[in-house]
């Protein structure tokens, strides 16, 4: 068995990785924390031109047909860098639109391919219950209730949301300049432009709402994206926060040849590495067309362990120069609690696993290939 990336592969996360690092260096980050802006306009228009804002769609609806794996490779550079741009969601949910939605959503697909229309997506946890409702109306739908901190909804002009029908959650293709919506407009903690959406009885049609299996198949995809970025937030933390305990001195001895400091990063280093190998594996079977839903759980947990840990670590090392705003390492902490906080958090994805192991005698290990299903 073959664990090495593929020359392409290797050749895609090195021109992600020089875009990146060219176009996010701490004075560009800097500016763009009091720029006032939704996301990285030159970056996204760089993405667009090299193709990565189409990495996951279809090669018949104007993307590059890759896989996950493709786009975790791609992610992991963005999070290193902290490129402020909606690569993952605006690719995602057009390749959702693309294998579910039909050719009603054609049209969307097509514009999100060649950059006409930026597509946002918000997925709600439906283990909270609905705080957007659809009601049978007209042979369509009316929309009423909420979805919070929407990323970039004041600034799309189409979103993927989940709605609750009465069977069940199902994906929405909403337009967000119709009547009814009302948008308050707020920034995230590591400064994404999010907006609060109200919804008034905000009509849509029967072909605008996704079969049950479309939810599922972006959940999974969108936790291997969420914990791409963070494998790259606290990766490029690590090697900044190595790099800064080899200089700072403290008794005239460096501070990283303090053992309590490299335990600290140890424990850091190993948080790290047991996320990239959950991660690739769950790229993998999804790559694969394999059940991956305990795999995405257990990706899940640990990229909110190994933010939650690297941030701490990191800036504890750092003393006090880790709370000033002018040097750069709180960015790293900043995104990574807004990923663990996207993911759900340690602890409820913990319980969330142990629920389904309750019930499953396997973690997917054994696998049917006449049945195409996990024993």
């Amino acid at each position: 068995m073959d664990f090495e990336l593929s020359e392409d592969q290797r050749a895609i996360a090195e021109m992600a990785g020089s875009l990146f690092s060219d176009h996010c260096t701490d004075e560009r980050l800097r500016a763009f924390d009091t720029a006032g802006k939704p996301f990285m306009e030159d970056l996204w228009g760089k993405c667009v031109e090299t193709g990565l804002h189409a990495l996951a769609l279809p090669e018949e609806a104007g993307g590059s047909s890759l896989g996950m794996t493709e786009l975790m490779l791609v992610l992991e550079a963005q999070g290193r860098a902290l490129g402020q741009v909606p690569l993952w969601r605006h690719q995602l949910a057009a390749a959702a639109l693309a294998r579910f939605g039909g050719e009603a959503c054609a049209e969307v697909v097509a514009a999100v391919a060649e950059s006409r229309m930026l597509l946002m997506l918000a997925l709600d946890d439906p283990q909270r219950g609905g705080a957007l409702t659809a009601r049978s109306a007209d042979g369509g739908w009316r929309l009423d209730g909420r979805a919070d901190a929407v990323p970039l909804g004041a600034d799309c002009c189409r979103g993927l949301i989940v709605a609750h029908f009465p069977d069940g959650p199902r994906l929405v293709l909403v337009d967000l300049r119709a009547a009814g919506i009302t948008k308050t407009a707020g920034v995230f903690t590591h400064g994404e432009a999010v907006a609060d959406l109200r919804f008034d009885g905000v009509a849509i049609g029967a072909s605008a709402v996704l079969p049950e299996a479309a939810l599922e198949w972006l959940e999974l995809r969108a936790i291997a994206a969420l914990a791409a970025l963070q494998l790259g937030v606290s990766s490029e933390q690590i090697r900044r926060t190595v790099a800064y305990v080899s200089e700072r001195q403290q008794f005239e001895r460096a501070i990283a040849t303090f053992q309590a400091v490299q335990m600290s990063m140890a424990d850091a280093h190993i948080a790290v590495e047991a996320l990239r190998s959950a991660l690739r594996q769950l790229c993998y079977r999804l790559d694969a067309g394999l059940p991956a839903r305990p795999e995405a759980l257990a990706t899940k947990y640990l990229a909110c362990e190994a933010g939650h840990i690297v941030g701490h670590k990191a800036q504890h090392v750092h003393g006090g120069i880790g709370v000033d705003l002018t040097y750069p390492i709180h960015r790293y902490l900043y995104w990574s609690r807004a990923l663990g906080i996207t993911l759900g958090g340690a602890a409820a994805n913990l319980a969330r696993l142990g629920d389904w192991l309750a019930t499953n005698d396997t973690l997917g290990w054994k696998y049917d290939l006449e049945e195409h299903q996990t024993l």
